[in-house]
């Protein structure tokens, strides 16, 4: 019962968080953050020491497959390339820096375990990336770029951590030995993942049932993670690989009931473990202070001296490679014409690191070759403090980057055009299928569906022009709306007055609530 308890307290802080993050304007992630490291100090508040296979095994893969159902598959696909360079350049790019720097700080550290902290250290987190990026409102492709990163750079990391790990406890590791591991976490991820995709891809197609549709979609992120570990391969890429398959094909691997159903669980489930995770991260200082017993000016160089370096490697590696592969006419006809300087600034200063960076120095090794010790205590509240500086720091001044770097948003003209053309041409098909089946329906039905299809039609054309005046479908929906408010208290009535039956009630405010759900995300558009 203890164990319960805490969780319900941890949830429930992690929800109060998220309220006052969106009253005060601010950003969940860092204020979760805060109210973690705060409430760390409280006497008698729960406290958890974190589990690195809880966060990797537990937590991370359904944020991760969630994250990549929501992709976009032919975006993802045209940014490859810039996504490759972050995810897998960039990562192995920083951890051999931050290995240079603590190997010159730290001279009786093994390089190895210097490199393991690097690949700890490295990849920005996929909740903190996703989650300040979409709020914020940066330009799609940035977005695009950000979360593609962040789905892919926990494979690196954790590879080379591996890697690493296994020098600095004395195992010989020659270039094979690195290309055999790589070619098991890598190409065994995306072997595991294109299964899962198959597998669960055929399964979704055959579920007629809502619930089992939620509940398999619930489960796929922990079984491929769980196939992927029994062969020593990366269980990151191998949920990323089928959380992208899966995503791409949704429409027509599921109803329309089970998609509705599936996209509001995950919304509930992304919301719950995203805030556990930032308050979690919080609640880690006392631990990771205990067992700190360096002297307080080493601490404090040694961590300036590491911070310091990961903010500037991502910003040495950004700018190189964003320019000089234009040199390559290949990749300068599919980019298209040169961007500003101000995109791979705001890309840098997203770098925020998150859970997965502490879970991971928590899986380093406790001692070193021959069983040496090292200041593995000091690389603990290194990677602490690089998640605390980045996420707090990075992330609450990233909002005010962007504004000042002013990044052209969006064109809305453009997404709303495309869109209309789009349900034109939808519509067209909608009419001519009618068509084909008017017969067989009474003509005032067909009549209706008819005036239907020319609704949505004019809906989509009505959202290119301006808002200074209401529309004819918004003049509709604030009506409507007015017009269902009406009907809920006649139904409620006669529920209290006994005229009606419990199940009646719940199955006609089931059909209004869901005619009030279309109106507001029209009215969101």
């Amino acid at each position: 019962m203890e164990g319960l308890f805490e969780v319900v307290v941890f949830l429930a802080t992690a929800t109060l968080g998220a309220a006052l993050a969106r009253k005060l304007g601010l950003l969940a992630p860092i204020v979760l953050v805060v109210v973690g490291l705060v409430l760390s100090f409280v006497p008698g508040f729960p406290h958890v020491r974190l589990d690195p296979d809880l966060v990797l095994v537990g937590i991370l893969p359904p944020l991760l497959y969630v994250a990549a159902l929501e992709t976009s598959v032919p975006a993802f696909r045209h940014n490859l390339r810039p996504i490759l360079l972050l995810a897998v350049g960039l990562v192995l790019f920083t951890a051999l820096a931050v290995g240079v720097v603590l190997s010159a700080l730290l001279p009786g550290v093994p390089f190895a375990v210097c490199l393991a902290l690097g690949g700890v250290l490295a990849p920005p987190d996929a909740v903190a990336a996703t989650a300040v990026a979409r709020r914020i409102g940066l330009p799609r492709r940035v977005v695009t770029i950000l979360e593609g990163e962040s789905l892919l750079n926990d494979a690196t990391a954790l590879v080379l951590l591996r890697v690493a790990s296994l020098a600095a406890v004395g195992s010989a590791v020659g270039v094979a030995d690195v290309s055999i591991e790589v070619l098991r976490s890598a190409g065994g991820g995306v072997l595991v993942g294109a299964i899962g995709a198959v597998v669960f891809g055929f399964v979704h197609k055959r579920i007629t049932d809502p619930l089992l549709d939620n509940a398999l979609s619930l489960i796929i992120p922990f079984a491929v993670v769980f196939a992927a570990e029994e062969i020593h391969a990366s269980g990151v890429v191998a949920v990323v690989v089928t959380g992208l398959a899966l995503g791409h094909k949704l429409p027509v691997l599921m109803s329309a009931a089970s998609r509705l159903q599936v996209g509001a669980v995950w919304r509930l489930v992304r919301f719950l473990l995203e805030g556990l995770v930032f308050l979690l991260v919080g609640l880690q200082l006392p631990d990771v202070l205990q067992d700190l017993d360096e002297p307080i000016g080493r601490v404090v160089g040694v961590t300036a001296a590491v911070l310091g370096t990961v903010f500037l490697a991502r910003y040495f590696w950004l700018f190189p490679v964003t320019y000089l592969t234009r040199l390559v006419p290949r990749v300068r006809r599919r980019d298209g014409e040169r961007k500003p300087a101000k995109y791979p600034l705001v890309i840098g200063w997203a770098g925020m690191r998150g859970v997965v960076t502490l879970a991971a120095a928590l899986a380093l090794p406790l001692t070193v070759a021959g069983g040496a010790e090292y200041p593995r205590a000091l690389f603990i509240w290194l990677a602490f403090a690089t998640i605390v500086v980045t996420l707090v720091g990075q992330g609450a001044t990233l909002p005010a980057v962007a504004r000042r770097l002013k990044l052209p948003p969006d064109d809305p003209v453009q997404d709303a055009l495309s869109a209309a053309g789009v349900q034109q041409q939808a519509s067209r098909a909608a009419r001519e299928r009618l068509d084909e089946l008017a017969d067989s329906a009474p003509a005032p039905v067909v009549d209706r569906l008819r005036r239907a299809v020319e609704d949505r039609t004019n809906l989509a054309w009505e959202r290119l022009g301006g808002t200074e005046r209401e529309t004819p479908s918004q003049a509709y929906g604030r009506l409507r709306q007015e017009m269902i408010d009406a009907e809920r208290e006649v139904f409620r009535v006669a529920r209290d007055t006994g005229r009606i039956p419990e199940e009646v009630l719940v199955r006609a405010y089931r059909d209004l609530d869901l005619e009030e759900s279309l109106l507001r995300r029209e009215g969101d558009r």
